[in-house]
C-alpha cells in the first residue's frame, strides 16, 4: 500500500518540484481506480513522442510492469514494484545496468515512476506473518494510474495526427504521380507550352520536402502541386478542344514525313510546321506541293508506300533541345567547341560518343534512320548517361532500335527519368 507521506531519495540524489508533484497526484487515486497494465503501456507508446521518452525506457517499463503480479494496476493490489538491476536486465534483454539506471531516471523525470527508497537504498518488501506485503521500497507504478485518461487521450492525439499525415502523403502520391505522366504525356504529343519549365517547377515543390516532413509541410507541397495539375489539366484540355474544332487536317499533317534527313530541326514539339518541310520551304510555303501531290495520288488510287522506317521515324517527335542537355549534361563535353547549344552539334558529339563506347557506325546508322537524326542523337545522349550500367552499348542501341521500328519504344519516359535525376545536381552546381 502506498504511503501517505513524502519520500525523498537516497544518497545524492536530489529531491525536485516534479517528484513533490507526482506524489502529491499519486495520493489522490479512487480507491476503486484500476487499468489494465498493457492496455496502458500500449497507450505509452503511442504517446511517446508527447510524453519525451524513448524506446529504451519504454523497454525498461514493460520490464517493471512484468513484475506486477496483477493484470489490472489498482492501489488495492499495491503499485510498488521492487526488481534488482540484474532482474531488471534480465528481462530487458540484456540491457546494461547503467543503462538501465539512465532510463529509469528519465522516466522518473517524465511523470511515470516515483522512486520510492529505503534506508539503505536496496529494493524489498517487508511481509506480514501471512505473507501479505506490509511496506515495499522500490518503484511506485501510482502516476501511471493517476495519469491514465491523459497517456490515452495523448495517445489518441498522435494516432488521429499519423492518419492525417498517412492521409496526405497518399493525397501528395496521387498527386505527383497525376502531374508527372500529364508532363511526360504533353512532351510525348507535342503539346503547345513551355514544358521544360512546368517540369523544374514541378521538381522544386518535391525537392523542398525534407526527408521527413511534417503534416503542415505535405499540406503546404500538396496545395501548390494540385494548382499545378489544375493549371496543366486547363492547358491541356483547352488544346483539346482546339484540335477538334479544326477538323482532321492537323492531324494528317502531321504525318507528312520529313524527305530530309539531314535537316536540322531546331523546333519544339509544339510546332504545328509540317515536319515534311526544310526551313526555307517553311518560309517560302514551297512545303504546299508535296500534300498536293500526296493528296493527287490518293485521289487516283495510288497510295504511296511508307517503309517501316519512315513510319517509326514518324512515331517519334524530337524533344526540346533544352530538355535533352538538362536530362543528359554529359554530352555536352562532346560537342565541337566542347558544349552543346545546337541539335547540329548534339549530333556532331552523338558521332564522337558512338565512336567511344564503341557503338559500330552501322548501328547508329540504322538508328538514325530509324528513329531520324535528332532523336537518335538523343537517345546516343541517354546511353552515355547510363553507360555504367548498360554492359554492351551497342548491342542497346540496336534493341532500342529495333523496338523503335516496331513502335514499342518512345524517349520520353527514358528522358523525364534521366531528368529526374540529373535536376539535383544541377541545382546545387548551378
Amino acid at each position: 500500500m502506498e504511503s501517505g507521506h513524502v519520500t525523498t531519495p537516497f544518497g545524492r540524489r536530489p529531491m525536485t518540484f516534479g517528484m513533490l508533484a507526482s506524489q502529491a497526484a499519486a495520493r489522490e487515486i479512487e480507491p476503486d481506480q484500476s487499468i489494465d497494465k498493457w492496455k496502458l503501456y500500449r497507450a505509452l507508446c503511442e504517446a511517446k513522442p508527447l510524453l519525451g521518452i524513448t524506446d529504451r525506457a519504454l523497454a525498461i517499463l514493460n520490464a517493471l510492469l512484468s513484475f506486477y503480479p496483477k493484470g489490472e494496476l489498482s492501489e488495492e493490489n499495491g503499485l510498488v514494484v521492487f526488481p534488482s538491476n540484474a532482474q531488471l536486465s534480465l528481462r530487458a534483454h540484456g540491457m546494461a545496468e547503467q543503462t538501465i539506471r539512465r532510463h529509469l531516471a528519465t522516466l522518473i523525470e517524465a511523470g511515470l515512476l516515483i522512486r520510492k527508497d529505503s534506508p539503505n537504498g536496496k529494493r524489498y518488501a517487508r511481509k506480514e506473518q501471512g505473507g501479505e506485503i506490509r511496506e515495499a521500497f522500490g518503484f511506485s507504478l501510482a502516476p501511471l494510474l493517476v495519469r491514465a485518461e491523459e497517456i490515452e487521450r495523448l495517445a489518441a492525439e498522435v494516432v488521429a495526427e499519423r492518419l492525417h499525415l498517412q492521409r496526405l502523403r497518399e493525397r501528395l502520391t496521387l498527386c505527383r504521380r497525376d502531374v508527372a505522366k500529364l508532363i511526360e504525356m504533353a512532351l510525348e504529343e507535342g503539346a503547345a507550352g513551355d514544358w521544360s519549365r512546368v517540369h523544374l517547377h514541378f521538381r522544386d515543390v518535391i525537392e523542398r520536402l525534407p526527408r521527413s516532413p511534417s503534416a503542415e509541410q505535405v499540406a503546404a507541397a500538396l496545395d501548390e502541386l494540385e494548382l499545378l495539375r489544375e493549371e496543366i489539366t486547363n492547358q491541356l484540355e483547352m488544346q483539346v478542344k482546339a484540335q477538334n474544332h479544326s477538323g482532321n487536317a492537323p492531324h494528317y499533317e502531321r504525318h507528312i514525313q520529313n524527305s530530309n534527313p539531314q535537316s536540322i530541326t531546331e523546333l519544339e514539339p509544339a510546332s504545328e510546321t509540317k515536319q515534311g518541310a526544310t526551313a526555307d520551304d517553311r518560309s517560302s510555303g514551297r512545303a504546299e506541293p508535296t500534300v498536293r501531290i500526296q493528296k493527287d495520288e490518293e485521289k487516283n488510287g495510288r497510295v504511296p508506300v511508307t517503309s517501316s522506317a519512315t513510319a517509326a521515324n514518324a512515331a517519334l517527335k524530337s524533344f526540346p533541345l533544352g530538355l535533352v542537355l538538362q536530362a543528359c549534361p554529359e554530352i555536352a563535353a562532346y560537342g565541337p567547341q566542347g558544349s552543346v547549344g545546337t541539335w547540329r552539334e548534339l549530333m556532331a558529339a552523338a558521332v564522337v560518343v558512338r565512336s567511344m563506347l564503341g557503338v559500330s557506325p552501322s548501328a547508329y546508322e540504322q538508328a538514325c534512320e530509324i528513329m531520324g537524326p535528332e532523336n537518335a542523337a538523343t537517345v546516343m545522349a541517354c546511353v552515355l548517361e547510363r553507360a555504367g550500367h548498360i554492359n554492351s552499348a551497342g548491342g542497346y542501341l540496336r534493341d532500342l532500335t529495333r523496338r523503335a521500328e516496331r513502335g514499342e519504344f518512345a524517349i520520353g519516359p527514358m528522358l523525364m527519368a534521366l531528368a529526374r535525376t540529373n535536376l539535383p545536381l544541377k541545382q546545387k552546381t548551378g
